[in-house]
Protein backbone atom coordinates (compact mmCIF):
# COMPACT_ATOMS: atom_id res chain seq x y z
CA UNK A 1 0.00 0.00 0.00
CA UNK A 2 2.57 2.32 0.78
CA UNK A 3 4.74 1.91 -2.31
CA UNK A 4 1.15 2.58 -4.00
CA UNK A 5 0.84 5.87 -2.15
CA UNK A 6 4.15 6.82 -3.32
CA UNK A 7 3.65 5.99 -6.56
CA UNK A 8 0.45 7.73 -7.20
CA UNK A 9 1.46 11.33 -5.47
CA UNK A 10 5.03 11.34 -7.33
CA UNK A 11 2.78 10.94 -10.31
CA UNK A 12 0.14 13.49 -9.33
CA UNK A 13 3.08 15.53 -8.70
CA UNK A 14 4.95 14.75 -11.83
CA UNK A 15 0.98 15.54 -14.01
CA UNK A 16 0.99 19.17 -12.47
CA UNK A 17 4.55 19.82 -12.29
CA UNK A 18 4.35 19.79 -16.05
CA UNK A 19 1.84 22.65 -16.28
CA UNK A 20 3.59 24.58 -13.99
CA UNK A 21 6.23 26.61 -15.86
CA UNK A 22 3.42 28.65 -18.29
CA UNK A 23 1.36 30.07 -15.62
CA UNK A 24 5.02 31.17 -14.03
CA UNK A 25 6.31 32.33 -17.41
CA UNK A 26 3.36 34.37 -17.04
CA UNK A 27 2.63 35.33 -13.70
CA UNK A 28 6.71 36.52 -13.78
CA UNK A 29 6.10 40.17 -14.06
CA UNK A 30 6.54 43.32 -12.10
CA UNK A 31 3.51 44.19 -9.87
CA UNK A 32 2.74 47.33 -12.34
CA UNK A 33 3.27 45.04 -15.96
CA UNK A 34 0.16 42.94 -16.84
CA UNK A 35 0.74 39.00 -17.02
CA UNK A 36 2.22 37.99 -20.21
CA UNK A 37 0.23 37.19 -23.24
CA UNK A 38 3.28 35.99 -25.54
CA UNK A 39 6.62 34.44 -25.59
CA UNK A 40 9.22 36.18 -26.03
CA UNK A 41 9.47 36.41 -29.38
CA UNK A 42 5.47 38.03 -29.45
CA UNK A 43 3.81 34.78 -30.47
CA UNK A 44 0.29 35.01 -28.35
CA UNK A 45 -0.19 32.46 -26.15
CA UNK A 46 -4.17 31.60 -26.97
CA UNK A 47 -3.99 27.67 -26.13
CA UNK A 48 -6.47 26.02 -23.43
CA UNK A 49 -7.60 28.01 -20.53
CA UNK A 50 -6.86 30.55 -22.38
CA UNK A 51 -3.31 30.39 -22.95
CA UNK A 52 -2.71 29.39 -19.16
CA UNK A 53 -2.42 25.35 -19.47
CA UNK A 54 0.01 23.74 -21.59
CA UNK A 55 3.76 23.88 -22.31
CA UNK A 56 6.25 25.98 -21.93
CA UNK A 57 6.16 26.49 -25.19
CA UNK A 58 4.54 28.76 -28.05
CA UNK A 59 2.28 27.64 -30.75
CA UNK A 60 5.45 28.55 -33.10
CA UNK A 61 7.67 26.28 -31.02
CA UNK A 62 9.69 28.93 -29.50
CA UNK A 63 10.67 27.30 -25.41
CA UNK A 64 10.66 29.93 -22.45
CA UNK A 65 10.20 29.89 -18.89
CA UNK A 66 11.56 27.52 -16.16
CA UNK A 67 12.73 23.76 -17.00
CA UNK A 68 9.83 21.53 -17.10
CA UNK A 69 11.78 18.85 -16.35
CA UNK A 70 12.64 20.57 -13.12
CA UNK A 71 9.29 21.88 -11.98
CA UNK A 72 8.41 18.13 -12.82
CA UNK A 73 10.63 16.24 -10.66
CA UNK A 74 10.54 19.20 -7.93
CA UNK A 75 6.60 18.42 -7.81
CA UNK A 76 6.48 14.86 -7.43
CA UNK A 77 10.06 14.76 -5.11
CA UNK A 78 7.55 17.28 -2.87
CA UNK A 79 4.33 14.59 -3.38
CA UNK A 80 6.55 11.88 -3.06
CA UNK A 81 8.12 12.74 0.59
CA UNK A 82 4.80 13.91 1.96
CA UNK A 83 3.00 10.84 1.35
CA UNK A 84 5.85 8.99 2.98
CA UNK A 85 6.31 10.87 5.96
CA UNK A 86 1.98 11.08 6.26
CA UNK A 87 0.53 7.85 4.92
CA UNK A 88 -3.32 7.58 4.62
CA UNK A 89 -4.56 10.98 6.38
CA UNK A 90 -7.03 12.96 5.32
CA UNK A 91 -4.57 15.95 5.27
CA UNK A 92 -2.22 14.16 3.04
CA UNK A 93 -5.02 15.25 0.60
CA UNK A 94 -4.25 19.38 1.26
CA UNK A 95 -0.93 19.02 1.29
CA UNK A 96 -0.61 17.19 -2.29
CA UNK A 97 -3.24 19.82 -3.65
CA UNK A 98 -0.92 22.50 -1.88
CA UNK A 99 2.24 21.12 -3.53
CA UNK A 100 1.92 22.41 -7.04
CA UNK A 101 0.89 25.81 -5.71
CA UNK A 102 3.78 25.84 -3.69
CA UNK A 103 6.24 25.23 -6.49
CA UNK A 104 4.35 27.44 -8.16
CA UNK A 105 4.88 30.39 -6.08
CA UNK A 106 8.24 29.58 -5.46
CA UNK A 107 9.21 29.89 -8.94
CA UNK A 108 7.56 33.02 -9.89
CA UNK A 109 9.54 34.75 -6.63
CA UNK A 110 12.41 33.52 -7.79
CA UNK A 111 12.02 34.96 -11.01
CA UNK A 112 10.19 38.23 -10.49
CA UNK A 113 9.92 39.11 -6.55
CA UNK A 114 6.65 38.67 -6.49
CA UNK A 115 3.68 36.38 -4.92
CA UNK A 116 1.09 37.56 -6.78
CA UNK A 117 -2.73 38.19 -5.06
CA UNK A 118 -4.32 35.91 -7.84
CA UNK A 119 -2.37 33.04 -5.77
CA UNK A 120 -2.20 33.73 -2.22
CA UNK A 121 -5.15 35.07 -1.65
CA UNK A 122 -7.15 32.78 -2.52
CA UNK A 123 -5.07 30.07 -0.66
CA UNK A 124 -5.61 31.60 2.41
CA UNK A 125 -8.79 31.12 1.73
CA UNK A 126 -9.02 27.79 0.64
CA UNK A 127 -6.59 25.89 3.26
CA UNK A 128 -8.48 26.56 6.32
CA UNK A 129 -11.47 25.26 4.98
CA UNK A 130 -9.78 22.35 3.28
CA UNK A 131 -8.35 21.59 6.74
CA UNK A 132 -11.87 22.24 8.24
CA UNK A 133 -12.88 19.33 5.78
CA UNK A 134 -9.97 17.10 6.53
CA UNK A 135 -10.37 17.58 10.74
CA UNK A 136 -13.97 16.12 10.69
CA UNK A 137 -12.94 12.79 8.78
CA UNK A 138 -11.04 9.75 10.81
CA UNK A 139 -7.73 9.32 10.93
CA UNK A 140 -6.94 13.19 10.92
CA UNK A 141 -3.44 14.14 12.34
CA UNK A 142 -3.78 17.82 13.68
CA UNK A 143 -5.97 19.96 15.12
CA UNK A 144 -8.34 22.83 12.70
CA UNK A 145 -8.89 25.54 15.55
CA UNK A 146 -4.69 25.33 15.50
CA UNK A 147 -4.30 26.08 11.98
CA UNK A 148 -6.92 28.52 12.20
CA UNK A 149 -5.32 30.46 14.70
CA UNK A 150 -1.22 29.79 13.49
CA UNK A 151 -2.87 31.24 10.45
CA UNK A 152 -4.01 34.37 12.38
CA UNK A 153 -1.29 35.09 14.29
CA UNK A 154 1.36 34.18 11.79
CA UNK A 155 -0.16 36.64 9.31
CA UNK A 156 -0.68 39.08 11.77
CA UNK A 157 3.42 39.48 12.81
CA UNK A 158 4.39 39.14 9.51
CA UNK A 159 2.28 42.30 8.93
CA UNK A 160 3.71 44.11 11.79
CA UNK A 161 7.34 43.01 10.30
CA UNK A 162 6.45 43.91 7.07
CA UNK A 163 5.60 47.44 8.52
CA UNK A 164 9.22 47.78 10.60
CA UNK A 165 11.41 46.05 7.90
CA UNK A 166 12.05 46.67 4.52
CA UNK A 167 13.43 43.47 3.27
CA UNK A 168 9.92 42.18 3.79
CA UNK A 169 7.51 42.17 1.06
CA UNK A 170 3.37 42.42 1.55
CA UNK A 171 3.43 39.20 -0.56
CA UNK A 172 4.84 37.51 2.25
CA UNK A 173 2.39 39.15 4.78
CA UNK A 174 -0.34 36.88 2.62
CA UNK A 175 1.43 33.88 2.04
CA UNK A 176 2.18 33.46 5.69
CA UNK A 177 -1.67 33.42 6.31
CA UNK A 178 -1.11 30.30 4.17
CA UNK A 179 1.66 28.90 5.88
CA UNK A 180 0.50 29.60 9.48
CA UNK A 181 -2.59 27.25 8.63
CA UNK A 182 -0.36 24.70 7.44
CA UNK A 183 2.07 24.90 10.22
CA UNK A 184 -0.43 24.79 12.67
CA UNK A 185 -2.46 22.10 11.96
CA UNK A 186 0.36 20.44 14.04
CA UNK A 187 0.91 22.57 16.80
CA UNK A 188 2.69 26.19 17.79
CA UNK A 189 6.19 24.43 18.51
CA UNK A 190 5.88 23.03 14.82
CA UNK A 191 4.98 26.92 13.32
CA UNK A 192 7.98 27.80 14.87
CA UNK A 193 10.05 25.35 13.71
CA UNK A 194 8.66 25.60 10.18
CA UNK A 195 9.48 29.55 10.01
CA UNK A 196 13.17 28.93 12.04
CA UNK A 197 13.59 26.67 9.32
CA UNK A 198 12.47 28.88 6.90
CA UNK A 199 15.20 32.01 7.89
CA UNK A 200 17.83 29.49 8.03
CA UNK A 201 17.28 28.08 4.75
CA UNK A 202 17.62 31.90 3.26
CA UNK A 203 20.13 32.83 5.51
CA UNK A 204 22.00 29.92 4.10
CA UNK A 205 21.09 30.81 0.29
CA UNK A 206 22.24 34.39 1.05
CA UNK A 207 25.51 33.43 2.28
CA UNK A 208 26.14 31.16 -0.61
CA UNK A 209 25.72 34.08 -3.20
CA UNK A 210 27.49 36.14 -1.24
CA UNK A 211 30.72 33.65 -1.30
CA UNK A 212 29.79 33.20 -4.61
CA UNK A 213 30.04 37.18 -5.45
CA UNK A 214 26.67 37.10 -7.08
CA UNK A 215 25.34 39.54 -4.42
CA UNK A 216 25.83 42.34 -1.50
CA UNK A 217 24.32 42.43 1.88
CA UNK A 218 22.26 45.38 0.38
CA UNK A 219 20.88 42.79 -2.04
CA UNK A 220 17.55 41.32 -1.41
CA UNK A 221 16.63 37.91 -2.10
CA UNK A 222 13.22 36.39 -2.67
CA UNK A 223 11.87 34.87 1.02
CA UNK A 224 8.99 33.17 -0.30
CA UNK A 225 10.94 30.05 -1.50
CA UNK A 226 12.35 29.45 1.52
CA UNK A 227 9.10 30.25 3.99
CA UNK A 228 7.46 27.53 1.45
CA UNK A 229 10.72 25.14 2.07
CA UNK A 230 10.88 25.67 5.61
CA UNK A 231 7.00 24.98 5.67
CA UNK A 232 7.79 21.83 3.97
CA UNK A 233 10.43 20.82 6.62
CA UNK A 234 7.82 21.45 9.56
CA UNK A 235 5.18 19.48 7.84
CA UNK A 236 7.20 16.47 7.20
CA UNK A 237 8.27 17.47 11.01
CA UNK A 238 4.81 17.44 12.49
CA UNK A 239 3.57 14.65 10.88
CA UNK A 240 5.64 12.48 12.42
CA UNK A 241 4.78 13.79 15.92
CA UNK A 242 1.16 13.55 15.52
Amino acid sequence: METILLTIAAVWGCGTGVLIPRPAYRFSVQPEEPWRSACPAGHPLTETGGGWLGRARCAAGDVYGPSTLSAASVTAMVCALLAAAIGLRPELVVWLLLAPAAVLLATVDFAAHRLPDVLTLPLAAAVPLLLGVAAVLPGSGGSWMSALFGSLVLGACYFVLFLLSRGLGFGDVKLALVLGAVLGWYGWAIVLIGIFAGYVFGALYGIGLMLAGRAGRTNRIPFGPFLLAGTLAGVLLGSQAS
